[in-house]
């Protein structure tokens, strides 16, 4: 039976909008489970994985930071299926082969395991800290394996020093669509900002690990995950008439990410976004077209959603799932006036994560004014959505001092990490409630 999972798509929104009405927002759920029967991802599905460790000279200090990064990059490789290639590489000023030896990958088996673990053991920290050094040389391992899942993990615990932004931008270029990559940052001297930006550019997710002690479970889980991809470079593509204007394609689920500039056309009136790799899973997507106003009763469909696995130059792309966004104009102002539940509650998150790292910016400007009202707007957020892992960490960077109003007092002293922790998981979402029920607003279709 095919590993492949079955693909579904869902269309949660409000067609109707009123005499003159232009935006049609839409949520697009995409739900891929395993065929029934399905065994999970075997060695059949062609994978490749680089295990990127920092090595630069702050990670002995302490050194038990090396050493938990030593320990979770074997853990990683004995989660790795057989037959996977991988690599593992250092990174200091310079990116260094620790194994193989020689720039390559090659195939999980007992012995290549145990031989990268002994390399591993080598390691030693100093130099500095040139992170788009290291993403070109796995971007280099990856030239020869362009088909099947391609994932990287990338651990450091410092800032981008010996590089200009110029420099880690080029090659975050270079490495877009090439392959997903999950950051980590261990301790509390790296910047979220940076690391946020490297995740985003390639797909993949960003977190702190603040105590060392938890990079071994954490590489487990990263490596666990990658291994249950069976479906490498999905896209979301968006066809819209002619006279509409696409203004904007957004993840929502599970977390926050903003796709509109990724656009790739594809086909006139067509453009893929870039998904990544899945295995069975469920995304959510919100995405706002601008329709040329029609008479009251006409319906068009406003965008034509699919589901693809691109085709190579001159190929079909295979279509895994469609669905149908539409538009419908009417004179009844209950019916227009009817905002869908889950367009609002996705708005609402992707403000709160706004919110959340524009306040801690102004924190960290010394701007306390504008802090305190970011803050307190992301309090009360948090907790429309019922999005209650938010909502504590929020509490240990602010008291709140009236939650139906958000207002808070920033607290005077604040654990680095609690603060850290707040920005990077300040992106992720929850689905919204059961009992959530359809809000009514004026003035929005």
């Amino acid at each position: 039976m095919s590993e492949q999972p079955q693909f579904t798509v869902k269309i949660d929104q409000n067609k109707y909008l009123p005499e003159g009405g232009r935006e049609v927002h839409a949520i697009v759920s995409v739900e891929a489970t395993a065929a029934e029967g399905a065994a999970p991802v075997s060695a059949s599905t062609r994978a490749s994985e680089v295990i990127i460790i920092d090595t630069s000279g702050s990670m002995s200090y302490p050194d038990t930071k090396l050493r938990a990064a030593i320990a979770a990059a074997k853990v990683a490789i004995d989660t790795l299926r057989d037959g996977v290639e991988f690599a593992v590489v250092s990174g200091s000023n310079v990116a260094k082969m620790v194994f193989p030896a020689r720039p390559g990958l090659v195939a999980a088996t007992p012995e290549t395991r145990e031989q990268a673990k002994v390399a591993l053991n080598r390691l030693k920290a100093s130099g500095g800290t040139a992170i788009g050094s290291w993403l070109r040389l796995a971007d280099e391992l990856f030239d020869d394996v362009q088909g099947g899942i391609r994932h990287a993990i990338l651990l450091t615990d410092g800032k981008n020093q010996h590089e200009t932004p110029e420099e880690l931008e080029a090659v975050l270029l270079r490495c877009e669509r090439r392959f997903v990559c999950d950051c980590r940052g261990v301790g509390t001297d790296w910047e979220v900002a940076e690391l946020r930006k490297i995740a985003s550019a390639l797909l993949g997710t960003v977190d702190i690990v603040a105590d060392p002690a938890g990079l071994v479970a954490d590489f487990q889980a990263m490596t666990e995950a990658a291994m249950g991809k069976s479906v490498a470079d999905v896209a979301l593509r968006v066809w819209t008439p002619q006279t509409a204007n696409l203004k904007f394609v957004k993840q929502v689920l599970p977390s926050v990410e903003d796709l509109t500039g990724r656009r790739v056309e594809s086909a006139p009136q067509a453009g893929d976004y870039p998904l990544g790799a899945w295995g069975a899973e469920a995304r959510d997507y919100h995405i706002c077209v601008e329709v040329s106003p029609g008479e009251v009763g006409k319906e068009l469909r406003a965008a034509w959603v699919k589901l693809v696995v691109p085709g190579a130059p001159g190929e079909e792309a295979q279509v895994l799932a469609t669905g149908n966004v539409l538009a419908q104009w009417t004179d009844d102002e209950a019916r227009s006036t009817k905002i869908n539940a889950r367009v609002a509650h996705y708005t609402g998150q992707a403000e709160l994560a706004a919110a959340i790292q524009e306040g801690l910016q102004a924190r960290k400007d010394g701007d306390i004014d504008t802090a305190t009202a970011r803050l307190g707007r992301a309090v009360v957020l948090a907790n429309e959505a019922g999005n209650d892992e938010i909502t504590s960490m929020l509490r240990r960077v602010v008291d709140v001092v009236d939650l139906g109003t958000g207002t808070v007092r920033l607290k005077r002293e604040v654990n680095k990490a609690d603060e850290m922790e707040l920005d990077t998981r300040s992106s992720k979402t929850v689905r919204t409630r059961k009992d959530e029920t359809v809000t009514t607003l004026r003035g929005e279709g």
